[in-house]
């Protein structure tokens, strides 16, 4: 069982693993609004999406269960750094928490109806259509939201695991 990282500090190996799709992910994301946008590649469109979407519910499920059940919560990975966190800096990095958390649970239902309804309202191959319109806004909102997923996981991870070392 991998229970340190592989990006040079004492982060768990699942959340280094997080820490890699939150980067990778957006970029990912952007160039499927890209080919969908600009070069008109609905399909191409959707199965970047749908591969996007699945990679991170494994990546996220695996997280949660690694964070939860084998390192006994963040508080625990954190406390492994050395020096330690002053208790000052715990707090900043729990409010930090606090604020990606916001946007990390609300992302995967954002994103989950965006996806259903696509796949339900938008013929095979897909075309624009009647769906159009709510699919643009609810795709839009899901792309701000899991931007602010990666950014806020980003600064958690770097004020909890790479400030001040």
């Amino acid at each position: 069982m991998l229970r340190d990282g592989f990006l040079g500090n004492r982060a768990s190996f699942m959340l280094d693993f997080v820490v890699v799709a939150l980067v990778l992910v957006v970029p990912i994301l952007l160039y499927s609004l890209y080919a969908v946008k600009v070069r008109r590649q609905y399909v191409r469109h959707r199965n970047l999406q749908l591969l996007l979407g699945a990679v991170l519910l494994v990546a996220v499920g695996a997280f949660e269960v690694d964070l939860h059940l084998v390192q006994g919560g963040w508080e625990n990975v954190v406390a492994k750094q050395e020096p330690p966190l002053t208790s000052e800096q715990v707090a900043q990095v729990r409010t930090l928490l606090r604020v990606h958390l916001v946007f990390a649970a609300t992302t995967p239902f954002l994103w989950l109806a965006t996806i259903v309804l696509a796949l339900r309202n938008f013929s095979n191959p897909p075309q624009p259509g009647r769906h159009s319109r709510l699919h643009k806004l609810l795709g839009w909102a899901s792309t701000v939201d899991l931007t602010l997923t990666s950014i806020t996981g980003l600064v958690f991870y770097y004020a909890a695991f790479l400030a001040g070392r």
